[in-house]
């Protein structure tokens, strides 16, 4: 459900960011740069030296705490009465269902922006990195959620110029198994596979290139990612081992007819997503 913000919102004076990736580091370069993001101080925080002192380079200020789920204990005693408080992570049950025991759900809502990088780092930070992208926004089940969660929809919307789209913490991390996780797994699947078995000297194509592209994604954040996901990703490997197995059982048998049939489906929904 895309996020209609038909409400007066208000605009936050202070955005605390904790975290100055490419993701946050992003949020904080086009809050400094948008129109929407004027009279806004931007606060942020790194446990990475040099990404703090790029960050202040571009005007954002470095002061502790630490990073998300973990972290979400130590912050919440210092909130703020007024203040709310959202992730960028790909993972939404954990987070959501932490805000709720520590009693902030009424505060909290998830995001999830689809515009990530296999970069990393505030170097990969770039100002209109949200513009027209889609962050799916995750509420929280308790009473007086539903302010949280207009409060952050506002912000993706009106300050960073995305388009906000309100899904169940539950239905997102099912979701993304399919279409984020499993597909990182393939690139780094395949890179694996090159790296391992391709003859010395070889030659990589665009075909290589553009499949790998995301093993190139920082192994420490994917190996998080994957195993808090866990339970939702290996049902969707199983299921990707039946469509290998339909292509293998095709070559085997030298099946022309089932082969075809394999490769123009996928080749219908490639083209029916875009380019």
């Amino acid at each position: 459900m895309r996020a209609t913000c038909t409400f007066q919102a208000v605009r936050p004076q202070t955005l605390g960011l904790i975290g100055l990736g490419a993701i946050g580091g992003s949020v904080a370069r086009q809050v400094k740069q948008s129109d929407g993001g004027q009279g806004v101080s931007v606060v942020g925080w790194s446990p990475e030296p040099a990404e703090r002192a790029m960050a202040a380079k571009h005007g954002i200020l470095a002061a502790p705490p630490a990073a998300n789920l973990a972290q979400l204990d130590s912050l919440t005693p210092h909130l703020k009465p007024d203040a709310f408080v959202t992730d960028v992570g790909s993972v939404k049950r954990a987070i959501v269902a932490r805000a709720e025991r520590l009693g902030i759900g009424n505060r909290f809502a998830g995001s999830h922006p689809l515009a990530g990088t296999h970069e990393h780092g505030f170097e990969a930070a770039r100002a209109d990195l949200f513009r027209g992208a889609v962050v799916y926004v995750t509420p929280c089940e308790a009473q007086g959620s539903a302010a949280a969660t207009r409060e952050v929809a506002h912000f993706w919307e009106d300050v960073l110029g995305a388009e906000p789209v309100i899904l169940d913490a539950g239905r997102h991390d099912a979701q993304l198994a399919a279409t984020s996780h499993v597909p990182q797994i393939v690139a780094s699947l395949l890179a694996d596979f090159l790296a391992r078995h391709a003859p010395p000297g070889a030659t990589f194509g665009p075909g290589a290139v553009d499949t790998t592209r995301l093993a190139a994604s920082e192994p420490a954040l994917w190996t998080e990612i994957l195993l808090m996901n866990r339970d939702e990703v290996l049902p969707a490997l199983r299921l990707l081992e039946e469509s290998l197995g339909t292509v293998e059982r095709a070559l085997e048998a030298g099946d022309a007819k089932a082969l075809t049939a394999w490769l123009t489906r996928a080749a219908a929904w490639r083209r029916r997503i875009g380019p």
